[in-house]
């Protein structure tokens, strides 16, 4: 297998669009990442992140972390939007904890504690595939080094009945309005919704988290939880409207104020737009409807669109060229001084 650093330089070069000649201190030092898993329709939620991310004029690429079953159609389709295209291998919970998950499909999102290794980038934004970039959020990166931010959940909504915090109405978007009961044991750490957060990639971080994944018990939210534990100590909370989660409108109407969202997480049962029908609870609210219909703006408006070199494009998404050329003339380039050693998990 190709080391990590020699392919994310290869996929810069062959991915962003004349990039060729980029000497190694123009690259950039930050990006976005999503993540990306199966043949299923989530390539379309990727597609329109990548371009929103093009109208708010990022000066960041957008890295998709894919597993490999993604087939090559839905690399090259990234690819032909700018996207740098990463190959990761799956991350599973351990055998042996043989725990029922209340939401299965959250499963295979462990793969996502991958990113952590994508070290060529001093820092990331991750955003899922269901988000959309309404603003420009590349400050985002200026934030102070050492600490994971990311937005506050809300524990309103029925996926969270399994939870104490459910079940007596505390939620810590409106910690006044409920307060805790002592009786239930201590007050529960602030806990972030993972599908929008900014980090700091580390092998050692990388390793840590994959360790401390073989001893952990899986639970309800997979990664979310996991990482809420993990990171407990260095999160910061940010302001909602960078990762607006639509159960918010309607739970929580007095702490959104609309005209200021940055980010919108498309994550409501049927808020999907690209498989919205406006028959699900809460889908024929006017907002949801604008909201709905601002996401498909963006996804249809040709203009945004980034067409790749067909050349390019093939090799990029096929990895026809062997690793050796690529070391020489990269390094010929000034783009790659060294290569790291491949990952060991």
């Amino acid at each position: 297998m190709a080391p990590e650093l020699l392919k994310a330089a290869v996929s810069r070069v062959t991915c962003s669009g004349g990039a060729g000649q980029a000497k190694a201190s123009s690259l950039p030092s930050h990006a976005y990442v999503t993540f990306l898993a199966g043949n299923g329709d989530y390539v379309k939620g990727v597609v329109g992140l990548a371009k929103g991310l093009r109208k708010v004029d990022t000066a960041y690429p957008l890295v998709v972390a894919v597993l490999p079953d993604v087939p090559e159609e839905h690399r090259r389709i990234l690819v032909n939007q700018g996207c740098i295209v990463r190959q990761i291998e799956p991350v599973y919970p351990p055998e042996n904890h043989n725990t029922q998950f209340a939401m299965a499909y959250y499963v295979i999102n462990y793969s996502k504690l991958r990113i952590w290794e994508f070290v060529e980038y001093s820092k990331m934004i991750y955003l899922d595939g269901d988000i959309q970039v309404y603003d420009n959020i590349d400050h985002l990166f200026d934030l102070p080094d050492g600490q994971f931010y990311a937005v506050m959940d809300c524990f309103c909504e029925k996926t969270w009945s399994h939870t104490p915090q459910y079940k007596i109405g505390y939620c810590q978007q409106c910690p006044d309005k409920v307060k805790w009961d002592e009786k239930l044991g201590p007050k529960p750490s602030l806990y972030f919704n993972a599908g929008m957060f900014v980090f700091e990639p580390s092998l050692p971080t990388y390793y840590d988290l994959l360790q401390t994944l073989k001893i952990t018990r899986p639970t309800s939210f997979a990664e979310q939880d996991f990482l809420n534990m993990f990171f407990k100590d260095i999160y910061k909370p940010i302001p909602n409207n960078y990762n607006l989660v639509l159960a918010m409108l309607w739970r929580h109407p007095e702490n959104v104020k609309l005209d200021q969202v940055k980010v919108v997480h498309y994550c409501a049962a049927g808020s999907k737009p690209w498989r919205y029908t406006g028959k699900e609870e809460h889908m024929d609210r006017e907002d949801i409807k604008m909201l709905i219909k601002k996401w498909w703006d963006i996804y249809n408006d040709k203009t945004l669109d980034v067409i790749v070199a067909a050349s390019s494009a093939a090799t990029a998404a096929n990895g026809q060229v062997s690793e050796a050329k690529l070391t020489a003339a990269l390094t010929e380039a000034g783009v790659v001084h060294f290569i790291a050693a491949p990952s060991a998990a």
